[in-house]
């Protein structure tokens, strides 16, 4: 029996994903893990996976022009990845055609006829695609481009969304326990400094032994914002009490110079232990993993035993859709109802653990107020002996980065 190619995959991976709830990312490792595939076709199946889900709305459209009957889901999955290679890749017409109809089964006419008509019509098609509504031109869920237009404006809003639906470019941190930004650069033809921050490394491809040797972490430079507004110093005891898996632990190591004491918590004991693997490899040497739900009684710690503390909380993603980019499709609008009870609940849960005159920094990845600002402000104001300091943010169209926040506080001293 032949090997099942990367069109075969990419279609499978695409039902299964559409069938359960399990995040895209996991999918694809998934797939590619049990393939045998090349470089290139390791390449294309990532690029038309996650293109197919980023674009998905859009395809469904253009299908539509078509064919305006319903089609059984294997059908719809392998016209949209046939409608993908067509409107959004380099691939030569008749092998798009070719390639896509064999994938189709009893509905081999119907595809072909359909993908053939496509590329006949493409002119039309492409126009009628431009006039169509932001949340079809998009690809993005109404309800998310009508909370961005309020908060950006809707200018900001579509560049939003254009910034979601461009393949996010990959960057590093050079691990300061075993390396220099500068002694990563020399070693890489490929690679560039960030303009975003000074530690971050943009890499068309990341070296393999930098990865083995722990040389950096892939990460980026948004998530730096909120170790740097917590500022851990060499020789204090702190908690980061959402770790895995890892980047902002390794990075507050970094500027702890690996002096003190680290306290690395996540409720998952795959994701514990990944963030083990992860800090080993970094040589981060003064760290103790411990497994904590923050949302379960009684807290295993001592009241005021950490100088510092970050909770990089559970959010809604929204900063990070370019990355994951199936997020826009898996929310709804009571997330952001819900997910604001959650991470407050994490921060009651914490706060107590802090010392007098200690500092707290609440991050998300999230671009919605209502689990930033929001609130940070109901803590300041509800909170007794807790100072809200500052707050920063990271907004895609605007900074070039992924979307994060981050929100400063100290606890007064008695």
């Amino acid at each position: 029996m032949p090997l099942p190619n990367s069109r075969t995959v990419c279609v499978q991976a695409l039902q299964r994903w559409e069938s359960s709830t399990t995040f895209a990312d996991e999918v694809l490792h998934e797939a590619l893990a049990s393939s045998q595939f090349n470089v290139f076709d390791r390449s294309f199946l990532t690029e038309t996976f996650y293109g197919v889900l980023r674009h998905r709305s859009a395809l469904d459209f253009l299908i539509q022009q078509l064919r305006d009957t319903e089609l059984d889901l294997q059908t719809r999955q392998v016209l949209r990845l046939g409608f993908y290679q067509i409107f959004w890749m380099r691939i030569p017409h008749h092998a798009a055609v070719n390639e896509t109809v064999n994938l189709a089964g009893r509905a081999k006419g119907l595809v072909n006829a359909l993908l053939r008509r496509a590329i006949r019509e493409m002119d039309t098609l492409t126009e009628r695609l431009a006039a169509a509504p932001p949340a079809i031109r998009y690809s993005h869920p109404e309800f998310l481009i009508q909370r961005w237009e309020r908060q950006f404006t809707p200018e900001g809003a579509a560049r939003l969304c254009e910034w979601n639906n461009t393949p996010a470019e990959i960057y590093v941190r050079a691990n300061g326990l075993k390396v220099t930004p500068g002694e990563l650069l020399k070693a890489s033809r490929g690679a560039e400094p960030a303009a975003a921050h000074p530690l971050a490394i943009k890499v068309r491809q990341i070296p393999y032994q930098w990865l083995v040797q722990g040389l950096c972490y892939v990460q980026d430079p948004s998530t730096l914002m909120a170790v740097e507004l917590l500022a851990p110093q060499p020789g204090e005891t702190v908690l980061d009490a959402c770790a895995a898996p890892g980047g902002k632990t390794s990075f507050m190591a970094e500027l702890m110079q690996n002096e003190g004491h680290i306290v690395a918590c996540d409720s998952s004991r795959s994701r514990l232990e990944r963030l083990r693997e992860n800090l080993t490899r970094l040589n981060v040497t003064h760290a103790e993993m411990r497994r904590v739900d923050w949302l379960m009684r009684p807290i295993p710690f001592e009241r005021e035993s950490f100088d510092r503390i970050l909770v990089d909380a559970p959010c809604s993603n929204t900063g990070v859709i370019r990355r994951r980019v199936d997020v826009r499709w898996r929310l709804t609008p009571a997330d952001f109802q819900q997910m604001p009870s959650r991470q407050r609940h994490i921060l009651d849960s914490v706060f107590p653990l802090l010392k007098p005159g200690g500092t707290l920094v609440y991050s998300t990845c999230s671009l919605e107020p209502e689990e930033n600002e929001q609130v940070a402000e109901a803590v300041a104001r509800e909170i007794p002996g807790i100072e809200l300091v500052e707050m920063r943010r990271c907004e895609p169209h605007r900074d070039a980065t992924d979307g994060a926040f981050a929100a400063k506080f100290v606890k007064t001293k008695k």
